[in-house]
């Protein structure tokens, strides 16, 4: 791009987005505003998503840079853009138990770690809220703390229909997503497919909250 590859790749957006700036290089007539409008669109979509800085601290005036984030995807293996979608999926209030170490697993693009620790960590609360042996584990830990009518976790004010449909979506999730990672390696290809597992466990993981919260209430008194 030009001047804007010089000094370490910054840029200026007032300079880039000048019509002047690129002379024999603008489009002539009735393209020319089309044109730059595309381009100052494009400026503006970089840096809302943090692909280029407000200003560069080494310059005066509003030059900006490549930001760490914009450097990661044009140097990513896979698909930067889909790396960019999948990430943005994930800018939310992610439960607690697994914000830190999901973001710091997909900063480096360990994808599947991030999935299995997401799901590890549903698992991990089911056992606790439970209170299950620690050889409890997977599906066969579902299926006990939520069984209709019988599990510690079910609820007894749901109809068992419900009560069932609840121990299956524990149960699908966690055996379809976090016990293969745990007996053999799982490639996660497609970011986006990761980032939906994240935010399965996320919801698993908030409705665990509300169950514990009903453990917790010892109801009205008698």
């Amino acid at each position: 791009m030009g001047a804007a590859e010089d000094a370490g790749q910054h840029a200026s957006r007032n300079l880039v987005t000048n019509r002047n700036w690129w002379g024999d290089y603008e489009p002539m007539g009735q393209l020319a505003e089309p044109f730059m409008r595309a381009l100052t669109e494009a400026w503006d979509w970089l840096y809302l998503h943090g692909l280029v800085s407000g200003a560069d601290p080494r310059q005066q005036g509003d030059w900006a840079f490549v930001t760490r984030r914009g450097r990661a995807l044009l140097e990513a293996q896979d698909d930067g853009l889909a790396r960019l979608r999948a990430q943005r999926r994930l800018d939310v209030d992610l439960h607690p138990l697994i914000a830190a170490r999901v973001r710091a697993q997909w900063s480096l693009a360990e994808y599947e770690a991030a999935a299995f620790l997401a799901m590890r960590e549903v698992e991990c609360r089911v056992r606790d809220l439970a209170n299950a042996p620690a050889a409890e584990i997977g599906v066969r830990l579902v299926q006990s703390a939520f069984k209709a009518g019988e599990g510690p976790l079910s609820d007894p004010e749901l109809e068992a229909g419900e009560q069932q449909a609840t121990m299956a979506l524990f149960w699908g999730a966690i055996g379809v997503f976090k016990n293969p990672i745990s007996h053999r390696p799982v490639a996660y290809d497609n970011p986006t497919i990761a980032s939906e597992v994240v935010l399965v466990a996320d919801l698993l993981l908030r409705m665990l909250e509300g169950v514990a919260e009903r453990l917790s209430d010892p109801g009205p008194p008698e």
